[in-house]
């Protein structure tokens, strides 16, 4: 008969525990700030449906539109001569780097230097220096501009 009542006993423990549910107890979370902060949920990658752009551009500046023209007057003349230099109208756009990297893809020559300006009619002037090992007068009349 004992074992009988601790069985029951126990079957009656396990109803009460089966109507309580397990969510009887739930430990507040101590809030240390007044200002809530709304966690951080996941966040997935984009995963597009179909491309916003049919077909990427062609590169901007290429280095046929980088460098616009040589420039031949005499100032121009004068330092090809004495300084070793070259003179070129270049895409207002374009920085120092992609001038240097237009003249070595189209003149196979190396630039020392590059200074520069931009004219008052809104175009700009490049003074690309040549190594010492090549000479301007030479890449000139390969150009074809003297």
């Amino acid at each position: 008969m004992a074992k009988n009542t601790s069985a029951t006993k126990k079957a009656s423990q396990a109803q009460k525990a089966a109507l309580k549910g397990t969510n009887g107890k739930i430990q507040k979370k101590i809030r240390t700030t007044a200002t809530f902060h709304r966690p951080s949920t996941l966040k997935l990658a984009r995963a597009p449906k179909y491309p916003r752009k049919s077909v990427p551009h062609a590169p901007r500046l290429d280095e046929f539109k980088v460098i616009v023209n040589p420039l031949n007057t005499e100032s121009a003349m004068k330092k090809i001569e004495e300084n070793n230099t070259l003179v070129f109208i270049c895409d207002i756009k374009a920085n120092k780097y992609q001038i240097k990297a237009a003249i070595k893809k189209l003149y196979d020559v190396e630039a020392l230097k590059i200074n520069t300006l931009i004219r008052p009619d809104g175009t700009k002037k490049a003074y690309v220096r040549l190594t010492a090992d090549v000479d301007a007068l030479d890449v000139a009349n390969k150009i074809g501009f003297i």
